[in-house]
């Protein structure tokens, strides 16, 4: 029973840890795997994909000026933290159909980092 309370004792510092926090710095260099198709920030234009600003919140497919597929358009989705992890992991299986062409981001870390990063930025591309 002591040896139990003792290595209780030593756990606990480790159990009222929080969870890591994000890191939207380490999402910028993240963000860099997504630089080649998308833009976000103040003057982020579409190019293969849509600009990315205000994305949170956001309904797919309705980026102003963005030619998306119907799969996109049509998926319902609004963008929060939760559906934007599962579709950067794999976004064909979240949206069949897409027109992203994507491996995805399996580290939960790095994608906690990537939301953290883009979550800075507002609908017009300012950032908080």
């Amino acid at each position: 029973m002591r040896a139990i309370l003792s290595s209780l004792v030593l756990l606990l510092p480790f159990l009222s840890q929080p969870a890591a926090a994000q890191d939207a710095s380490a999402g910028e260099r993240s963000f860099a795997k997504c630089r080649a198709c998308h833009q976000i920030g103040e003057g982020a234009r579409n190019l293969v994909g849509p600009e990315l600003n205000g994305l949170i919140g956001r309904h797919s497919g309705a980026v102003e000026g963005y030619s998306y597929s119907a799969a996109n358009k049509n998926s319902g989705l609004t963008w929060d933290e939760a559906t934007f992890a599962e579709y950067i992991k794999d976004p064909r299986a979240k949206i069949p159909g897409t027109k992203m062409i994507f491996a995805g981001i399996k580290s939960e870390k790095e994608i906690k980092d990537l939301t953290a990063f883009l979550k800075q930025f507002d609908k017009d591309g300012k950032k908080s």
